[in-house]
């Protein structure tokens, strides 16, 4: 006959064990390892020569990278561990994959001056972070300063994906690579570059009526992506970059002849902490 002696210690293990639950930061840390996860596997295809599917893996990189930074706000679970893992994953996924990714798209060609070349973003990517983490704290949330590194990442995703069979590029003097060194170039130097670049506005009523302009153009970026896929991807980001960078000019002259300062010139002090870590998840 089994003695009963042992029933009330297992009950109070298992009350034990019922208030030992996963922290909320686990949510949002699981959908960042997911994004490297992502990111590892990429590094397998390139390797392996399926230069297509290692594209598509960044762009789930991506959709892992969104997701975290979603589900640390909706949990309240922000904290520096979460930024830091955030930051080391996406300097995989978003830097270090897009350097192996075009090298072996075209940049081989070039050799040793190809293995620099490809290296440029997983270094400029790295910096770009490194240089985000330390300005978490009255960080203008509206505005990237530079070009986020995702969206590097996913703009070569979305040219591998587009141009992988094409042959378009094959009357120019090095073929894609023609094409690839001063778009890697471009690319790398926006990252580091102090253009402010808009952030994806949050899906929220206050949101909306702050940026209802932002919200309805990122709405039919997206919903042109959804229709048009890695093409769509392409363009849309294209747009990105250069309304950046032709923002940036225009800025550059109003302040010259009226001396006025764009609303995102200064860096003000007007988040806590907590706000700060919790929005770095966007980067």
């Amino acid at each position: 006959m089994m003695s009963h002696r042992g029933v009330p210690l297992r009950r109070a293990r298992a009350r034990r064990l019922a208030r030992r639950r996963l922290p909320r930061s686990a949510v949002p840390s699981f959908f960042t390892l997911l994004n490297l996860l992502s990111g590892f596997m990429a590094i397998l295809q390139i390797h392996q020569g399926q230069l297509v599917t290692a594209a598509w893996l960044i762009g789930l990189a991506g959709l892992f990278d969104a997701l975290d930074g979603m589900m640390a706000r909706l949990t309240r679970s922000a904290s520096p561990f979460g930024v830091q893992l955030d930051s080391l994953c996406d300097v995989v996924s978003f830097g270090v994959v897009p350097s192996f990714l075009v090298y072996e798209f075209g940049l081989y060609q070039l050799h040793e001056l190809g293995m620099l070349l490809a290296s440029l973003p997983a270094v400029t990517g790295a910096v770009r972070l490194a240089r985000f983490n330390v300005q978490l704290v009255g960080y203008d949330k509206d505005y990237f300063r530079g070009l986020p590194i995702p969206a590097q990442a996913l703009f070569v995703a979305a040219f591998v994906i587009t141009f992988h069979e094409s042959s378009l590029f094959d009357s120019l003097p090095m073929g894609t690579g023609s094409v690839l060194v001063p778009m890697v170039i471009g690319l790398s130097l926006l990252m580091v570059s102090t253009i402010p670049y808009e952030a994806i506005p949050r899906p929220t009523r206050q949101a909306l009526r702050q940026h209802p302009g932002r919200v309805t153009l990122f709405i039919l970026g997206g919903m042109f992506i959804v229709f048009f896929q890695a093409a769509g991807l392409l363009l849309v980001l294209g747009l990105y970059i250069v309304w950046g960078l032709l923002r940036a000019l225009l800025n550059l002259l109003r302040i010259a002849w009226m001396d006025e300062a764009p609303p995102y010139a200064s860096w003000q002090v007007e988040t806590p902490q907590e706000e700060a870590y919790r929005d770095v998840r966007d980067v």
